[in-house]
């Protein structure tokens, strides 16, 4: 099976890598003094039930510990959910993040998928949405289970915000989508990974409106905030404590390890490396975004610690701006895996202003190659 994501950096030399969006600032260190001080008991056997850190996820959320669940990296939980429950209809968005339909085909899941517009920016129309979700009811594609006397077994994931586009579904929508699927028995994900990267975190975050929609499962990870990609940490919130149930009896007991939990209670602490992190993704946002625009790049009003951009040169459709920089050794994220998108899309990682201006760099100089190469030119630049 081909690599389906960012971060590929084993199989090629990659010298700047821009195509998994983790936190340029690195793992903070007391994280890494933990992992140290955790590495010592690694002849013991985890906790299965992450009680430290579940705990402390319980007082930095406001949540029971019993809405709490940890896994190997939200991907992890992702299959988890998706198992438990085996619905037999999916809805994803597209373009959207692909481990929702790697899971939901593992299920033998029927899928189906709601098109963002490139016109509209590829912005989420919550009432258009609710509105596919309508016709679907009750059609020959779901009468097929109901005619077997029992509702069918239905799943929507949202990625908030929304991989590879980077815009954020604001409150106000989720609370009519997820009344909607309450009233539906829709099972309603929605994945936050990156929403700590955003502005409007705090106020676009819904989980504490779980108690009123219990029907709704909340996923996070310490992976991207917290520089922790090689640890794999993960959890997920929800108040139906029937689903967490069926979770605990399908999940590997001893999915998480010591050296993650302990990675992760650490993490918890370390205010003053979010309040840097902050500074530095917005800013460094800004410079992306505008230092595209003014590459002649179409770019998409991200709101995350990654931006979407389309090559909009004839021929860009072949991809040939990442074989340009991956001879380069700069590796981006193709996104012409991601449904509805082709190879002119990419999407790059918010780094700090120098390595942002190392990417803006190599960018004009490949679409200036392009350019040379279209006009019977060759470009001064060596490839080595």
């Amino acid at each position: 099976m081909e690599y389906q994501h960012g971060g590929d950096i084993y199989s090629q030399e990659i010298l700047w890598d821009f195509s998994a969006n983790i936190n340029p600032l690195g793992t903070p260190q007391g994280v890494r003094k933990a992992i140290c001080q955790a590495a010592k008991n690694c002849d013991r056997y985890p906790d299965s039930k992450c009680r430290g850190l579940v705990t402390k996820l319980s007082s930095f959320h406001q949540l029971p510990k019993t809405a709490i669940l940890c896994g190997n990296g939200a991907a992890d939980l992702i299959f988890q959910i998706v198992f438990a429950e085996r619905p037999q209809i999916g809805w994803l968005l597209a373009p959207g993040f692909l481990e929702y339909e790697q899971a939901l085909n593992a299920a033998d899941a029927d899928i189906r998928f709601f098109f963002l517009q490139r016109e509209k920016g590829f912005r989420l129309d919550c009432d258009k949405l609710i509105e596919k979700l309508s016709m679907e009811r009750g059609n020959a594609y779901e009468s097929k289970y109901g005619s077997k006397g029992k509702c069918p077994n239905k799943i929507l994931f949202l990625c908030n915000p929304n991989n590879p586009t980077g815009l954020v579904i604001k409150k106000g929508d989720l609370t009519k989508l997820a009344a909607y699927t309450k009233k539906t028995n829709i099972r309603l994900v929605i994945d936050e990974c990156f929403l700590d990267f955003c502005e409007t975190c705090n106020t676009d975050s819904f989980i504490q409106n779980l108690q009123e929609f219990p029907h709704v499962v909340v996923l996070k990870a310490f992976t991207k905030r917290y520089g922790m990609a090689g640890i794999r940490l993960g959890y997920c919130l929800t108040m139906d404590y029937d689903l967490l149930e069926r979770m605990e009896e399908i999940r590997q007991p001893w999915s998480v390890s010591n050296l993650a939990q302990a990675a992760g209670e650490a993490a918890l602490e370390e205010q003053a490396y979010l309040n840097q992190t902050d500074w530095v993704i917005g800013e460094g946002r800004k410079q992306l975004t505008e230092g595209l625009k003014e590459l002649g790049l179409w770019v998409c009003d991200s709101e995350a610690n990654y931006v979407l951009f389309q090559d909009l040169r004839d021929g860009a459709k072949d991809g040939n701006l990442y074989v340009m920089c991956r001879q380069r050794k700069l590796l981006l994220r193709s996104c012409k895996n991601f449904k509805g998108m082709d190879g002119s899309y990419y999407r790059v990682c918010v780094k700090t202003e120098e390595e942002n201006k190392v990417l803006l760099h190599m960018l004009k100089e490949c679409l200036e190659e392009g350019k040379g190469r279209r006009n019977g030119t060759v470009s001064d630049y060596s490839c080595g």
